[in-house]
């Protein structure tokens, strides 16, 4: 294949960015005048997107349309959600333009992170990080007693993809009943699967809802009063997807009423929620700043990833994190 022209607005520097230039060629690296700092900033015009048959970072859906070399978009990051649209899928499908995102760089620290948050409420780390009572009064004998191993318990994931993967190797010494719903199972999944149709029945049962799910229109506000009146006393939500897909008024008004025993949430609608949000004096609501994905020399990580799709690109295989 002859050298392409690769786009990328992504900030980069240090070794990511020597990694990039140096491991790009013999393709043509373009740096955008004004990299983008955030996935959900937009992205500033740029004439040299039009000489593109590669984009890598967050390109804008206007400057994607105008342009007619680009045939790959790599997205730095997990989530793709303004590009989710039937609108822009018809387009991508027409150009015969293809789409992969950044899964694979965030699934390992995400199932760390909520598994972190799982091994916090198991072992009551607020309240006993809170305490300074000494050893044997009656607090310090509560705090011994109250914490409980998540083992035999059942935990239901909302969404099946590469973050629940990464998950359930944690999740396995502790033996706990897994159900995962996805609108479409595939059958290789390795545990029990359900569909949204089936979801009434396993809701009451839960011990953990683990909430994965992406921001679409189908999953917006998929946690809703309903749904979590239906599960059982006590049970814990976590939230490592986004905050579009959970009723935050409902999950508010679930932890005062003690219904909800907690809710460990690292993605807020709006991000951050500001400090007058209700939220943020629920009682045993923690909040994370949508920092699960974050790691060590991550910016690394994701040139590696595209890198790799790359290689794959120029010689026909398949990409991996293709989404359209």
């Amino acid at each position: 294949m002859n050298a392409l022209t690769v786009f990328s607005d992504l900030a980069l520097s240090g070794a990511a960015l020597d990694l990039l230039r140096s491991t790009v060629l013999p393709h043509r690296l373009i740096e955008a005048r004004r990299p983008t700092t955030s996935v959900l900033a937009k992205a500033d015009a740029d004439p040299a997107f039009a000489t593109a048959e590669i984009a890598f970072g967050q390109p804008d859906l206007d400057h994607i349309r105008a342009s007619d070399r680009l045939r790959w978009i790599h997205l730095t990051s997990a989530g793709f959600t303004r590009y989710d649209t039937d609108s822009f899928r018809g387009f991508a499908r027409e150009r015969g333009l293809v789409v992969t995102n950044s899964s694979r760089v965030f699934a390992q620290p995400c199932a760390e992170h909520v598994f972190s948050f799982l091994m916090a409420q198991s072992r009551c780390l607020p309240a006993q990080l809170a305490s300074r009572t000494p050893n044997g009064s009656a607090e310090w004998l509560h705090l011994r007693a109250i914490p409980r191993s998540p083992r035999g318990q059942h935990v239901l994931i909302l969404g099946f993809g590469t973050i629940a993967q990464s998950l359930l190797p944690m999740l396995a010494p502790f033996d706990m009943k897994v159900t995962a719903l996805r609108r479409q199972p595939r059958g290789d999944e390795g545990v029990q699967v359900i569909t949204p149709d089936q979801l009434a029945s396993v809701l009451p049962t839960v011990d953990h809802v683990i909430n994965l799910l992406p921001d679409n229109p189908a999953s917006r506000g998929f946690v809703d009063a309903t749904f979590l009146a239906a599960l059982k006393p006590g049970c814990v939500f976590y939230n490592i997807g986004r905050g579009t897909t959970a009723d935050q008024a409902a999950l508010d008004a679930s932890l005062r009423s003690g219904h909800l025993a907690a809710a460990w949430l690292d993605v807020t609608d709006p991000e951050p929620l500001p400090d007058s949000h209700p939220l943020r004096s629920a009682p045993n609501c923690f909040i994370t700043p949508h920092t699960a994905g974050g790691h060590h020399r991550e910016a690394e990580s994701l040139v590696r990833h595209f890198l790799g799709n790359l290689e794959r690109f120029t010689t026909g295989r398949s990409l991996l994190d293709r989404v359209i």
